[in-house]
Protein backbone atom coordinates (compact mmCIF):
# COMPACT_ATOMS: atom_id res chain seq x y z
CA UNK A 1 0.00 0.00 0.00
CA UNK A 2 1.16 3.74 -0.92
CA UNK A 3 0.51 6.39 2.00
CA UNK A 4 1.04 9.73 -0.06
CA UNK A 5 1.88 12.55 2.25
CA UNK A 6 2.86 16.52 1.18
CA UNK A 7 6.14 15.64 -0.34
CA UNK A 8 6.93 12.05 -1.11
CA UNK A 9 5.34 8.37 -1.19
CA UNK A 10 6.41 5.92 1.38
CA UNK A 11 6.21 2.21 0.38
CA UNK A 12 5.59 -0.05 2.89
CA UNK A 13 7.33 -3.47 3.62
CA UNK A 14 5.18 -5.58 1.45
CA UNK A 15 4.96 -4.07 -1.80
CA UNK A 16 8.49 -3.26 -1.63
CA UNK A 17 8.80 -7.25 -1.59
CA UNK A 18 6.94 -7.06 -4.89
CA UNK A 19 9.10 -5.31 -6.60
CA UNK A 20 7.95 -1.82 -7.05
CA UNK A 21 10.18 0.86 -8.21
CA UNK A 22 8.95 3.75 -9.82
CA UNK A 23 7.07 5.32 -6.52
CA UNK A 24 7.11 8.77 -7.30
CA UNK A 25 3.17 10.61 -7.08
CA UNK A 26 3.57 11.33 -10.94
CA UNK A 27 3.41 7.61 -11.72
CA UNK A 28 0.78 6.89 -9.36
CA UNK A 29 -1.79 9.28 -11.42
CA UNK A 30 0.09 8.00 -14.37
CA UNK A 31 -1.35 4.57 -13.70
CA UNK A 32 -4.72 5.51 -13.02
CA UNK A 33 -5.09 6.55 -16.62
CA UNK A 34 -4.92 2.88 -17.78
CA UNK A 35 -8.41 1.77 -17.90
CA UNK A 36 -8.38 -1.88 -16.74
CA UNK A 37 -10.53 -4.69 -18.49
CA UNK A 38 -11.45 -7.52 -16.14
CA UNK A 39 -12.91 -10.71 -17.21
CA UNK A 40 -14.40 -13.93 -15.90
CA UNK A 41 -12.48 -17.35 -15.73
CA UNK A 42 -15.25 -19.91 -14.30
CA UNK A 43 -12.35 -22.55 -15.80
CA UNK A 44 -9.49 -23.29 -17.61
CA UNK A 45 -11.05 -22.70 -20.98
CA UNK A 46 -12.81 -19.48 -20.16
CA UNK A 47 -9.35 -18.71 -18.28
CA UNK A 48 -7.83 -19.29 -22.06
CA UNK A 49 -10.58 -17.44 -24.04
CA UNK A 50 -10.99 -14.35 -21.96
CA UNK A 51 -6.46 -13.99 -22.06
CA UNK A 52 -7.21 -14.53 -26.03
CA UNK A 53 -10.07 -11.97 -25.61
CA UNK A 54 -7.66 -9.05 -24.72
CA UNK A 55 -8.36 -9.05 -20.82
CA UNK A 56 -6.11 -7.17 -19.02
CA UNK A 57 -6.73 -9.20 -16.17
CA UNK A 58 -9.10 -12.43 -15.15
CA UNK A 59 -10.77 -13.51 -12.09
CA UNK A 60 -11.38 -16.47 -10.71
CA UNK A 61 -12.18 -19.14 -8.13
CA UNK A 62 -10.98 -21.54 -5.76
CA UNK A 63 -13.06 -24.23 -4.27
CA UNK A 64 -15.63 -23.15 -1.64
CA UNK A 65 -15.38 -18.98 -0.52
CA UNK A 66 -16.28 -17.84 -4.01
CA UNK A 67 -19.81 -16.50 -5.15
CA UNK A 68 -20.01 -18.66 -7.83
CA UNK A 69 -20.00 -22.31 -6.23
CA UNK A 70 -21.61 -23.83 -9.67
CA UNK A 71 -18.41 -23.08 -11.63
CA UNK A 72 -15.94 -25.59 -12.42
CA UNK A 73 -13.72 -23.11 -10.24
CA UNK A 74 -9.90 -23.93 -9.06
CA UNK A 75 -7.65 -25.10 -6.41
CA UNK A 76 -4.63 -23.96 -4.79
CA UNK A 77 -2.81 -26.33 -7.13
CA UNK A 78 -3.94 -24.59 -10.04
CA UNK A 79 -2.63 -21.15 -8.81
CA UNK A 80 1.05 -21.37 -10.15
CA UNK A 81 -0.46 -22.80 -13.63
CA UNK A 82 -2.72 -19.21 -13.80
CA UNK A 83 -0.25 -17.11 -12.78
CA UNK A 84 2.27 -18.42 -15.78
CA UNK A 85 -0.29 -17.89 -18.13
CA UNK A 86 -1.87 -15.07 -17.36
CA UNK A 87 1.82 -13.65 -17.35
CA UNK A 88 2.08 -15.10 -20.89
CA UNK A 89 -0.43 -13.01 -22.06
CA UNK A 90 0.88 -10.08 -19.79
CA UNK A 91 -2.56 -9.98 -17.75
CA UNK A 92 -3.19 -9.90 -13.76
CA UNK A 93 -4.86 -12.51 -12.28
CA UNK A 94 -7.26 -12.28 -9.18
CA UNK A 95 -8.76 -14.90 -6.99
CA UNK A 96 -12.40 -14.03 -5.85
CA UNK A 97 -12.66 -14.87 -2.54
CA UNK A 98 -15.88 -13.38 -1.91
CA UNK A 99 -18.43 -15.28 0.09
CA UNK A 100 -19.01 -14.52 4.02
CA UNK A 101 -16.20 -17.19 6.10
CA UNK A 102 -17.40 -19.21 9.24
CA UNK A 103 -15.09 -19.71 12.03
CA UNK A 104 -14.58 -23.38 11.07
CA UNK A 105 -13.80 -22.63 7.68
CA UNK A 106 -10.84 -19.82 9.00
CA UNK A 107 -7.99 -22.45 8.73
CA UNK A 108 -8.66 -22.95 4.83
CA UNK A 109 -9.36 -19.82 3.89
CA UNK A 110 -5.97 -18.72 5.29
CA UNK A 111 -4.27 -21.68 3.21
CA UNK A 112 -5.73 -20.72 -0.10
CA UNK A 113 -4.95 -16.78 0.58
CA UNK A 114 -1.31 -17.69 1.31
CA UNK A 115 -1.35 -20.16 -1.51
CA UNK A 116 -2.50 -17.60 -3.70
CA UNK A 117 0.31 -15.21 -2.80
CA UNK A 118 3.00 -17.96 -3.12
CA UNK A 119 1.69 -18.42 -7.15
CA UNK A 120 1.77 -14.50 -7.10
CA UNK A 121 -1.42 -14.46 -7.79
CA UNK A 122 -2.21 -10.57 -7.65
CA UNK A 123 -4.89 -9.52 -5.47
CA UNK A 124 -7.64 -11.81 -3.57
CA UNK A 125 -11.56 -9.96 -4.04
CA UNK A 126 -13.32 -10.08 -0.55
CA UNK A 127 -15.63 -8.56 1.35
CA UNK A 128 -15.91 -10.75 4.90
CA UNK A 129 -13.11 -8.99 7.17
CA UNK A 130 -11.94 -12.32 8.24
CA UNK A 131 -10.54 -12.93 4.56
CA UNK A 132 -9.02 -8.83 4.43
CA UNK A 133 -7.39 -9.81 7.61
CA UNK A 134 -5.85 -13.00 5.98
CA UNK A 135 -4.80 -11.00 2.82
CA UNK A 136 -3.16 -8.39 5.14
CA UNK A 137 -1.14 -10.47 6.87
CA UNK A 138 -0.43 -12.70 4.04
CA UNK A 139 0.65 -9.01 2.13
CA UNK A 140 -1.36 -9.44 -0.44
CA UNK A 141 -3.20 -7.00 -2.10
CA UNK A 142 -7.28 -7.14 -2.16
CA UNK A 143 -9.99 -5.88 -4.24
CA UNK A 144 -13.27 -4.79 -1.87
CA UNK A 145 -16.04 -6.95 -3.76
CA UNK A 146 -19.33 -5.72 -4.54
CA UNK A 147 -20.46 -7.85 -1.90
CA UNK A 148 -19.71 -5.01 0.82
CA UNK A 149 -22.37 -2.67 -0.94
CA UNK A 150 -19.75 0.29 -1.00
CA UNK A 151 -22.47 2.79 -1.79
CA UNK A 152 -20.00 6.17 -0.30
CA UNK A 153 -17.14 7.70 0.69
CA UNK A 154 -17.10 7.30 3.98
CA UNK A 155 -16.99 3.55 3.55
CA UNK A 156 -14.52 3.73 0.51
CA UNK A 157 -11.98 5.65 3.20
CA UNK A 158 -12.27 2.89 5.57
CA UNK A 159 -11.24 0.09 3.37
CA UNK A 160 -8.46 2.35 1.90
CA UNK A 161 -7.02 2.91 5.23
CA UNK A 162 -7.55 -0.80 5.69
CA UNK A 163 -4.89 -1.30 2.81
CA UNK A 164 -7.82 -1.79 0.07
CA UNK A 165 -5.89 -1.28 -3.70
CA UNK A 166 -9.27 -1.42 -5.32
CA UNK A 167 -12.82 -1.52 -4.68
CA UNK A 168 -15.74 -2.63 -6.84
CA UNK A 169 -18.37 -0.64 -5.89
CA UNK A 170 -21.97 -1.45 -4.98
CA UNK A 171 -24.12 -1.72 -8.45
CA UNK A 172 -26.85 0.07 -7.36
CA UNK A 173 -24.98 3.49 -7.77
CA UNK A 174 -25.52 6.34 -10.23
CA UNK A 175 -22.98 7.20 -12.64
CA UNK A 176 -23.07 10.84 -10.90
CA UNK A 177 -22.92 9.27 -7.23
CA UNK A 178 -19.52 7.10 -8.68
CA UNK A 179 -18.22 10.27 -9.91
CA UNK A 180 -18.81 12.12 -6.56
CA UNK A 181 -16.36 9.33 -4.77
CA UNK A 182 -13.69 9.63 -7.48
CA UNK A 183 -14.37 13.10 -7.11
CA UNK A 184 -13.05 12.22 -3.11
CA UNK A 185 -10.40 9.82 -3.30
CA UNK A 186 -8.61 12.32 -6.22
CA UNK A 187 -9.48 15.40 -3.80
CA UNK A 188 -7.60 13.03 -0.64
CA UNK A 189 -4.85 11.34 -2.94
CA UNK A 190 -5.55 8.31 -1.95
CA UNK A 191 -3.60 5.69 -3.80
CA UNK A 192 -6.82 3.70 -4.47
CA UNK A 193 -8.90 2.75 -7.63
CA UNK A 194 -12.47 2.02 -8.27
CA UNK A 195 -13.78 -0.67 -10.29
CA UNK A 196 -17.37 -1.39 -11.77
CA UNK A 197 -19.49 -3.64 -13.38
CA UNK A 198 -20.21 -3.46 -17.46
CA UNK A 199 -21.68 -6.17 -18.52
CA UNK A 200 -24.02 -9.12 -17.34
CA UNK A 201 -26.38 -10.98 -15.22
CA UNK A 202 -27.51 -8.39 -12.05
CA UNK A 203 -29.58 -9.53 -9.31
CA UNK A 204 -32.70 -8.69 -7.75
CA UNK A 205 -31.49 -8.21 -4.18
CA UNK A 206 -28.83 -5.31 -3.40
CA UNK A 207 -25.42 -6.47 -4.67
CA UNK A 208 -26.54 -9.24 -5.12
CA UNK A 209 -27.09 -10.42 -1.26
CA UNK A 210 -30.21 -12.18 -1.82
CA UNK A 211 -32.02 -14.85 0.57
CA UNK A 212 -34.56 -16.22 -1.49
CA UNK A 213 -32.44 -19.35 -2.44
CA UNK A 214 -31.46 -20.04 0.89
CA UNK A 215 -35.28 -19.86 2.47
CA UNK A 216 -36.59 -21.68 -0.48
CA UNK A 217 -33.68 -24.66 -1.28
CA UNK A 218 -31.36 -24.24 1.32
CA UNK A 219 -28.67 -23.45 -0.68
CA UNK A 220 -27.13 -20.13 0.41
CA UNK A 221 -26.31 -17.11 -2.30
CA UNK A 222 -23.95 -15.39 0.36
CA UNK A 223 -22.04 -18.84 -0.38
CA UNK A 224 -22.32 -18.97 -3.89
CA UNK A 225 -25.32 -21.21 -4.51
CA UNK A 226 -27.70 -19.80 -5.54
CA UNK A 227 -30.16 -21.43 -7.28
CA UNK A 228 -31.72 -18.08 -9.30
CA UNK A 229 -35.48 -18.94 -8.02
CA UNK A 230 -35.99 -15.34 -8.99
CA UNK A 231 -35.99 -16.09 -12.62
CA UNK A 232 -38.52 -18.54 -12.32
CA UNK A 233 -42.35 -18.09 -13.45
CA UNK A 234 -44.73 -17.54 -10.25
CA UNK A 235 -48.19 -17.90 -9.21
CA UNK A 236 -49.67 -14.99 -6.91
CA UNK A 237 -52.85 -16.19 -5.03
CA UNK A 238 -55.38 -13.57 -3.72
CA UNK A 239 -56.86 -15.93 -0.45
CA UNK A 240 -60.15 -13.97 0.35
CA UNK A 241 -61.01 -14.30 -3.40
CA UNK A 242 -59.09 -17.46 -4.29
CA UNK A 243 -58.19 -15.44 -7.22
CA UNK A 244 -54.57 -16.77 -9.10
CA UNK A 245 -52.40 -14.85 -10.87
CA UNK A 246 -49.35 -16.27 -13.19
CA UNK A 247 -46.18 -14.25 -13.29
CA UNK A 248 -44.97 -15.67 -16.23
CA UNK A 249 -45.27 -12.98 -18.92
CA UNK A 250 -43.35 -10.62 -16.87
CA UNK A 251 -40.15 -11.94 -15.00
CA UNK A 252 -40.77 -9.47 -11.79
CA UNK A 253 -37.89 -10.76 -9.86
CA UNK A 254 -35.62 -11.38 -12.58
CA UNK A 255 -33.95 -8.10 -14.04
CA UNK A 256 -32.11 -7.44 -17.40
CA UNK A 257 -28.71 -7.83 -17.99
CA UNK A 258 -26.33 -4.73 -17.50
CA UNK A 259 -25.20 -3.90 -21.19
CA UNK A 260 -22.88 -0.62 -20.46
CA UNK A 261 -20.78 -0.98 -23.99
CA UNK A 262 -23.08 2.08 -25.45
CA UNK A 263 -21.88 4.56 -22.77
CA UNK A 264 -18.58 2.87 -21.66
CA UNK A 265 -16.55 6.47 -23.16
CA UNK A 266 -19.05 8.41 -20.44
CA UNK A 267 -17.46 5.87 -17.55
CA UNK A 268 -14.17 6.27 -18.74
CA UNK A 269 -14.49 9.87 -18.77
CA UNK A 270 -15.91 9.34 -15.21
CA UNK A 271 -12.08 8.28 -13.64
CA UNK A 272 -13.58 4.26 -13.24
CA UNK A 273 -10.43 2.69 -13.12
CA UNK A 274 -11.75 -1.11 -14.03
CA UNK A 275 -14.88 -2.52 -16.10
CA UNK A 276 -15.22 -5.77 -14.61
CA UNK A 277 -17.70 -8.54 -16.99
CA UNK A 278 -19.59 -10.51 -14.98
CA UNK A 279 -20.30 -14.62 -16.54
CA UNK A 280 -17.83 -16.84 -14.55
CA UNK A 281 -20.84 -19.64 -14.95
CA UNK A 282 -21.63 -18.65 -18.35
CA UNK A 283 -20.19 -19.95 -21.50
CA UNK A 284 -17.32 -19.96 -23.29
CA UNK A 285 -18.47 -18.16 -26.29
CA UNK A 286 -20.14 -15.67 -23.85
CA UNK A 287 -16.91 -15.05 -22.53
CA UNK A 288 -15.44 -14.59 -25.97
CA UNK A 289 -18.15 -12.33 -27.45
CA UNK A 290 -18.30 -10.45 -24.36
CA UNK A 291 -14.35 -9.78 -23.77
CA UNK A 292 -13.36 -8.97 -27.75
CA UNK A 293 -16.66 -6.40 -27.55
CA UNK A 294 -15.63 -4.23 -24.85
CA UNK A 295 -11.82 -4.50 -25.49
CA UNK A 296 -12.86 -3.11 -29.24
CA UNK A 297 -14.51 -0.82 -27.85
CA UNK A 298 -12.19 0.34 -25.24
CA UNK A 299 -9.37 0.18 -27.69
CA UNK A 300 -11.80 2.56 -29.63
CA UNK A 301 -12.31 5.09 -26.98
CA UNK A 302 -8.33 5.50 -25.67
CA UNK A 303 -7.24 5.71 -29.30
CA UNK A 304 -10.67 7.83 -31.09
CA UNK A 305 -11.34 9.98 -27.74
CA UNK A 306 -9.79 13.18 -29.29
CA UNK A 307 -11.31 12.58 -32.61
CA UNK A 308 -14.05 15.51 -33.45
CA UNK A 309 -16.28 12.55 -34.99
CA UNK A 310 -16.02 10.16 -32.02
CA UNK A 311 -19.27 10.39 -30.90
CA UNK A 312 -20.73 9.36 -34.02
CA UNK A 313 -18.37 6.82 -34.68
CA UNK A 314 -18.30 5.49 -31.41
CA UNK A 315 -22.24 4.83 -31.38
CA UNK A 316 -22.00 2.67 -35.08
CA UNK A 317 -18.96 0.53 -33.48
CA UNK A 318 -21.17 -0.15 -30.51
CA UNK A 319 -24.63 -0.90 -32.51
CA UNK A 320 -22.12 -3.83 -34.15
CA UNK A 321 -21.22 -4.66 -31.12
CA UNK A 322 -24.01 -5.01 -29.42
CA UNK A 323 -25.65 -6.84 -32.19
CA UNK A 324 -22.91 -9.69 -31.18
CA UNK A 325 -23.25 -9.61 -27.50
CA UNK A 326 -26.71 -10.67 -28.56
CA UNK A 327 -25.80 -13.87 -29.54
CA UNK A 328 -24.53 -15.05 -26.83
CA UNK A 329 -26.43 -15.90 -23.77
CA UNK A 330 -28.24 -12.82 -22.35
CA UNK A 331 -31.53 -11.59 -20.63
CA UNK A 332 -32.16 -8.82 -22.72
CA UNK A 333 -30.02 -5.96 -22.06
CA UNK A 334 -30.43 -2.99 -19.40
CA UNK A 335 -28.10 0.41 -18.45
CA UNK A 336 -28.45 -0.57 -14.87
CA UNK A 337 -28.74 1.87 -12.41
CA UNK A 338 -26.10 4.30 -14.12
CA UNK A 339 -28.73 7.00 -15.06
CA UNK A 340 -30.82 6.30 -12.08
CA UNK A 341 -33.13 3.74 -11.22
CA UNK A 342 -34.23 1.24 -14.10
CA UNK A 343 -37.63 1.23 -16.11
CA UNK A 344 -38.35 -1.74 -17.94
CA UNK A 345 -35.72 -3.58 -16.32
CA UNK A 346 -37.48 -7.13 -16.06
CA UNK A 347 -36.96 -9.91 -18.67
CA UNK A 348 -40.09 -11.04 -20.71
CA UNK A 349 -38.92 -14.74 -21.19
CA UNK A 350 -37.52 -17.69 -18.75
CA UNK A 351 -33.79 -18.26 -19.38
CA UNK A 352 -31.47 -16.78 -22.55
CA UNK A 353 -32.55 -14.28 -24.98
CA UNK A 354 -29.73 -15.13 -26.88
CA UNK A 355 -29.95 -14.99 -30.64
CA UNK A 356 -27.63 -17.90 -31.35
CA UNK A 357 -27.78 -21.30 -29.57
CA UNK A 358 -25.24 -23.77 -30.34
CA UNK A 359 -25.25 -27.88 -30.19
CA UNK A 360 -22.84 -30.50 -29.58
CA UNK A 361 -21.70 -32.36 -32.68
CA UNK A 362 -18.34 -33.74 -32.21
CA UNK A 363 -14.96 -33.77 -31.08
CA UNK A 364 -11.70 -32.95 -32.60
CA UNK A 365 -9.01 -36.21 -33.25
CA UNK A 366 -6.69 -34.19 -34.78
CA UNK A 367 -5.12 -30.34 -36.27
CA UNK A 368 -2.99 -30.41 -39.21
CA UNK A 369 -0.87 -27.11 -38.24
CA UNK A 370 0.95 -26.99 -41.88
CA UNK A 371 -2.92 -27.17 -43.93
CA UNK A 372 -4.55 -25.23 -41.12
CA UNK A 373 -6.94 -28.36 -41.10
CA UNK A 374 -8.86 -29.88 -37.84
CA UNK A 375 -10.01 -33.27 -38.37
CA UNK A 376 -13.07 -34.32 -36.01
CA UNK A 377 -15.95 -36.86 -35.63
CA UNK A 378 -19.02 -36.71 -36.01
CA UNK A 379 -20.81 -37.59 -32.62
CA UNK A 380 -24.04 -36.07 -32.88
CA UNK A 381 -26.44 -33.93 -35.25
CA UNK A 382 -25.89 -32.74 -38.55
CA UNK A 383 -23.62 -30.30 -40.38
CA UNK A 384 -23.97 -28.58 -43.54
CA UNK A 385 -22.32 -25.91 -45.88
CA UNK A 386 -21.67 -22.29 -44.37
CA UNK A 387 -22.74 -23.31 -40.84
CA UNK A 388 -20.75 -21.50 -38.02
CA UNK A 389 -18.75 -24.09 -35.52
CA UNK A 390 -17.68 -22.86 -32.40
CA UNK A 391 -14.46 -25.25 -31.09
CA UNK A 392 -13.78 -25.39 -27.35
CA UNK A 393 -10.94 -26.53 -25.01
CA UNK A 394 -9.00 -26.06 -21.37
CA UNK A 395 -5.67 -24.76 -23.60
CA UNK A 396 -7.72 -23.96 -26.78
CA UNK A 397 -10.25 -21.34 -25.53
CA UNK A 398 -12.75 -20.84 -27.96
CA UNK A 399 -12.07 -21.14 -31.53
CA UNK A 400 -14.59 -19.99 -34.30
CA UNK A 401 -15.19 -20.76 -38.24
CA UNK A 402 -17.05 -21.37 -40.88
CA UNK A 403 -17.72 -24.25 -42.23
CA UNK A 404 -17.76 -22.58 -46.25
CA UNK A 405 -16.05 -25.96 -47.43
CA UNK A 406 -15.07 -29.21 -45.74
CA UNK A 407 -14.26 -33.03 -46.05
CA UNK A 408 -16.45 -35.91 -45.14
CA UNK A 409 -14.91 -39.17 -45.12
CA UNK A 410 -11.86 -37.69 -47.05
CA UNK A 411 -14.40 -36.56 -50.01
CA UNK A 412 -15.61 -32.85 -50.25
CA UNK A 413 -19.14 -32.94 -48.90
CA UNK A 414 -22.11 -30.25 -48.27
CA UNK A 415 -23.21 -32.51 -45.55
CA UNK A 416 -22.08 -34.19 -42.48
CA UNK A 417 -23.92 -36.43 -39.99
CA UNK A 418 -23.52 -38.60 -37.05
CA UNK A 419 -20.15 -41.42 -37.67
CA UNK A 420 -18.31 -38.97 -40.33
CA UNK A 421 -15.20 -37.95 -40.11
CA UNK A 422 -14.50 -34.35 -41.09
CA UNK A 423 -12.05 -32.14 -42.12
CA UNK A 424 -12.53 -28.18 -42.05
CA UNK A 425 -10.08 -25.19 -42.18
CA UNK A 426 -9.45 -23.34 -38.83
CA UNK A 427 -7.22 -21.70 -36.25
CA UNK A 428 -5.07 -24.36 -33.92
CA UNK A 429 -7.29 -26.53 -32.25
CA UNK A 430 -6.36 -29.49 -29.78
CA UNK A 431 -7.17 -33.12 -29.74
CA UNK A 432 -10.33 -33.79 -28.13
CA UNK A 433 -11.47 -30.08 -27.98
CA UNK A 434 -15.26 -30.34 -28.32
CA UNK A 435 -16.96 -28.79 -31.57
CA UNK A 436 -21.01 -27.31 -31.46
CA UNK A 437 -22.18 -26.22 -34.62
CA UNK A 438 -23.69 -22.10 -34.10
CA UNK A 439 -26.95 -21.64 -35.51
CA UNK A 440 -29.36 -18.83 -35.12
CA UNK A 441 -32.79 -19.06 -33.30
CA UNK A 442 -35.91 -19.19 -35.23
Amino acid sequence: MYIIGSDEVQLLPSNRERGVVDFSIENLYMQEKKVELIAPAGDMTGLITALKGGADAVYFGAEGYNMRAGSSNFTPADFPELKRLCTIYGAKGYLAHNTIIYDGEQKKMTQTVLAANQAGIDAIICSDMAVIEAARKAEIPFHVSTQASVSNYRAVKFYADLGATMIVLARELTLEQVRHIIGNIKSDRLNLRIECFVHGATCVAVSGRCFMSQELFGRSANRGECVQPCRRQYIITDPEENEELELGTDYVMSPKDLCAIEFLDVLVDAGISAFKIEGRSRSPEYVQTATTAYRSALDFCTVHRSDPNFRSEYSQLTIKLKKELALVYNRGFSEGFYFGKPFDAWTREYGSLAEEKKSYIGEVKKYYPKAGVAEFLMYAGTLKSGNKLSILGPKTGVVTCIAETFYANDQPATEATKGDNVTVKCATVKKNDKVYRLEKRP
